[in-house]
């Protein structure tokens, strides 16, 4: 990586990418320089003690852009009117702008900026351990070496996969970036059935966790399809079918998963007719 790279927010993912590309440039010869754009002095303090990257509160101290730049946009979907337009000299500039606020496209990013390079990325909550799936796409005006060095940036916390076409991004929300509290809820509603079934809270929690990981971790591990992993561990007249036979009959997990996921995109779109 070279040129600099400039983070504008230091939440949750903004921190993990950062700490990704701290972790890369170490010992490295010429390593881009980094300066988090922060407002709140918790999260910039943090930044600067954990990274000792260059922190600032706004933008009015960035040095000139220049067009090997990077400006990482990794606030919050509500903040992008007010903050993004203070990058649009970067844009001109020929910098690269990538953004991984939700439910704002490419159309309304370029909007504030006044045209430039733009990439719009949707990472998961998964980035704070680098076990993220990112999902990117980009516009007209990217390059491929702007191309390469966005997937460079993003694979930092995870697996990158790039789309053509833009409107995917509110299906690929609805997955991957929601998909992690489906995992989470999945763990609490094992966790409670197993209380009710006469296990210990704290032996209720701790079989449900290490199995929902362990399973991840069995995916993680073959290319078979979750399908005939299920066929696997699915005696017939066992218990596992029985469970299964609960979970798959009317209004079971399929079709509520199907209308989550439905529920979840069409929120990403209306929010992004809200940006």
């Amino acid at each position: 990586m070279t040129g600099r790279i400039v983070l504008v927010g230091c939440g949750n993912m903004g921190h993990a990418l950062l700490g990704g590309w701290c972790d890369r440039r170490a010992g490295v010869t010429g390593a881009p320089e980094i300066v988090v754009v922060e407002p709140e002095a918790e999260r910039r303090h943090r930044a600067g003690d954990h990274f000792a990257v260059a922190t600032l509160a706004g933008p009015a101290s960035l040095p000139e852009p220049d067009p090997a730049d990077v400006v990482v946009i990794a606030v919050k979907p509500q903040a992008t009117a007010t903050v993004v337009p203070a990058y649009a000299a970067h844009a001109r500039a020929g910098a690269l702008i990538l953004s991984i606020a939700a439910g704002r496209t490419l159309a309304s990013l370029e909007s504030r900026l006044g045209g430039g390079a733009v990439v719009r990325a949707m990472p998961n909550t998964a980035a704070a351990v680098r076990a993220a799936i990112t999902v990117a796409c980009a516009n007209s005006n990217v390059t491929a070496a702007q191309r390469t060095r966005a997937e460079d940036l993003l694979s930092v916390v995870g697996d990158v996969a790039w789309i053509e076409d833009e409107a995917l991004l509110d299906a690929v929300t609805a997955v991957s970036g929601s998909g992690p509290a489906y995992v989470f809820l999945l763990t609490e509603c094992l966790t409670d059935a197993a209380i009710a079934a006469g296990l210990p809270p704290p032996l209720a929690t701790q079989l449900a966790r290490a199995t929902v990981v362990g399973a991840g971790r069995l995916l993680a591990a073959t290319e078979a399809p979750a399908a005939s992993l299920r066929r696997e561990v699915t005696s017939p007249g066992g218990t596992t079918a029985a469970a299964l036979a609960i979970l798959g009959g009317t209004r079971g997990l399929a079709e509520l998963m199907t209308a989550a996921v439905a529920a979840a995109a069409d929120r990403s779109r209306e929010l992004a007719r809200e940006g």
